[in-house]
């Protein structure tokens, strides 16, 4: 690999990743009816509604299912593998391979933001309680919904509350399970985002 195509394999993969975490924020945030005048639900929106409002007039949202965001993420996958193939010079990839590959791409960066954003909620409930900041907040309507069966299996016990651990270790399960599929369908790790 030269200089030039590991710079550009870099700069794809990076500014690909970042904004197909944009798309799949959108994505979840209509999930949890999220609060849309946030100031940082309002950048993803703003964000991503270029590329997905095309999408979306062909595809509108069943209840809070957002499905032109799931299919603009697949897409973006798509394109991301692409071009990482096309500029290291292996050619062109299998359209099915790379949709099977994106998808267990987004499952796998889907999970990162619970994984990281539970972690922040932890840390949070220590260190500020009590903060109203917009991201604090996002990360919260996000990440609460998910862990709300976790918490009627085990109720806080006084000041402690352990639903978030276990919440944790189901997530990585998921995440082994994740690993799995990715390690059947022989996907490589440095050409799909979220992996």
């Amino acid at each position: 690999m030269t200089t030039m195509s590991a710079v550009s394999t870099y700069l794809v993969q990076t500014l690909g990743s970042f904004f197909l975490t944009l798309v799949i924020l959108r994505f979840l945030l209509q999930l949890v009816k999220a609060d849309f005048y946030n100031p940082i639900s309002l950048f993803i929106v703003n964000a991503t509604q270029l590329a997905s409002s095309p999408i979306r007039a062909l595809l509108p949202a069943f209840r809070s299912f957002d499905v032109a965001s799931l299919v603009l993420a697949i897409l973006l996958q798509w394109i991301i593998i692409q071009l990482t193939y096309t500029i290291n010079n292996l050619g062109v990839v299998n359209f099915f391979i790379a949709i099977s590959w994106g998808f267990v791409g987004i499952l796998s960066m889907i999970l990162n933001i619970y994984m990281y954003g539970l972690l922040a909620t932890i840390v949070i409930s220590w260190i500020a309680p009590q903060s109203q900041h917009p991201a604090i907040t996002l990360i919260n309507q996000i990440i609460y919904p998910a862990m709300d069966p976790f918490r009627k299996l085990i109720p806080p016990l006084g000041m402690i509350d352990l639903s978030p651990m276990l919440f944790f270790i189901v997530l990585n399960v998921i995440d082994y399970f994740i690993y799995g599929i990715a390690t059947e369908l022989m996907l490589p790790s440095h050409i799909v985002a979220g992996i």
